[in-house]
């Protein structure tokens, strides 16, 4: 199934689509670096991207549908999260970085059998909820678009009406939002993230998100005293290693839970060496340098070993380090995570290459989809395409 990959950045997102089945016609993004990243490893054959096209490196809103048109089954990306980050300055419809309506131009133009969008979580907070709705309504509603001298409220006035009126023969899509803890499926990072998937409405999906697989409590219920978690990692400690507020739940749980252990930075980096202070990092892992200079401080005290990741981070003005470092659980003290521990938390293969310095490297990370959760959601996708017949 061929696909257009919107916002592409360092490519999570379309990688897990990759590996779900579907092939890029294009991918379009505008960060050089991002560009860089994606670029070397194409033209080293890494297997993921080695079949993309070259990056449409320019502004997206110059991008040219049209010899796609008829040839694409799905769009996908995220549009920039920088208006809705809690990082942000939060000015969401009043920011120029508001790619939203873009995705928008893509449905209207290329008329996909469905679509593939994230953003971060806050998006969903209450502040935004008119505008979240408003873009739900737009991208269910593609066809429908702003006039010239129409604002934002105005537009969703009329979509409003739109969707509470009679049927009408407009290209419509049936829409589904939902945020979702990369943790519950297997990703060693709690990244919460919230997609929207639309298919067209002339496609009998029946689609609904893929359930979790993966649980707090399952995980915890392995590092009980003697655990397999233990065992596993040839810790003798028990719950030592745990937090106060882990062994209180942990304490309250009676039988196993089911579904599988949420994932955690033990289990992530295990067979990765310490971060080398030599510029290039180890020999066997490309960008494993080590970056001095990590501090905890009140509110930043890195992640917890045997816990999964707290949320990589980009930032506004260069990397929060304080969600950005891994604590040791022994004696406190704490340092960044690498870029490959980094790529690790959030499941880019070890051979695939980021471009930039640390700063930038990490930028690129803390803006990515884990690669996994892309993948899940993408193969229940092409999944329910398949079975209504689309190709």
């Amino acid at each position: 199934m061929r696909s257009i990959e919107l916002f592409a950045g360092a490519g999570g997102l379309g990688i897990g689509l990759s590996r779900a089945g579907f092939h890029p016609a294009a991918v379009v993004e505008i960060d050089r670096y991002c560009q860089d990243t994606i670029e070397e490893n194409r033209s080293r054959g890494q297997a993921d991207v080695a079949l993309w096209p070259k990056v449409f490196g320019d502004d997206v809103r110059r991008f040219n549908y049209k010899p796609h048109e008829d040839k694409i089954t799905l769009v996908s990306g995220g549009p920039p999260c920088q208006p809705f980050s809690v990082g942000g300055k939060h000015k969401a419809f009043a920011d120029k970085r508001d790619m939203f309506p873009e995705a928008v131009r893509a449905l209207r133009e290329l008329r996909p059998a469905a679509f593939i969008f994230e953003n971060v979580k806050g998006l969903t907070r209450s502040s935004f909820h008119n505008y979240f709705e408003y873009i739900k309504l737009q991208i269910k509603f593609p066809e429908l678009e702003a006039k010239t001298d129409e604002d934002w409220m105005e537009h969703l006035r009329r979509l409003e009406q739109h969707d509470s009126s009679t049927k009408s023969n407009n290209l419509t899509y049936h829409v589904l939002s939902e945020v979702l803890n990369a943790a519950n499926y297997g990703v060693p990072q709690k990244r919460e993230r919230v997609f929207f998937v639309g298919f067209r409405s002339d496609v009998d999906a029946g689609w609904s998100f893929p359930t979790a697989t993966h649980t707090q409590d399952a995980l915890l219920w392995s590092q009980r005293a003697g655990g397999e978690y233990w065992e596993r990692h040839s810790i003798k400690t028990g719950t030592k290693h745990l937090n106060p507020r882990a062994q209180s739940r942990l304490a309250k749980l009676c039988y196993a839970p089911d579904g599988a252990p949420w994932l955690t930075v033990r289990d992530a980096l295990a067979d990765l060496p310490p971060p080398s202070k030599r510029a290039n990092g180890c020999n066997q892992f490309s960008n494993h340098p080590l970056k001095s200079g990590a501090r905890s401080y009140p509110g930043h005290t890195g992640s917890h070993e045997d816990e999964p990741a707290k949320t990589l981070k980009a930032g506004v003005h260069g990397v929060p380090g304080g969600e950005n470092m891994k604590r040791d659980p022994k004696t406190g003290s704490v340092r960044y995570f690498s870029v490959r521990e980094s790529a690790r938390l959030q499941t880019f293969p070890d051979e695939f290459i980021f471009h930039g310095c640390w700063s930038e490297t990490m930028r690129q990370l803390g803006n990515a989809v884990p690669v996994q959760l892309a993948e899940i959601v993408a193969s229940s996708v092409r999944e329910k395409l398949e079975a209504a017949g689309v190709k």
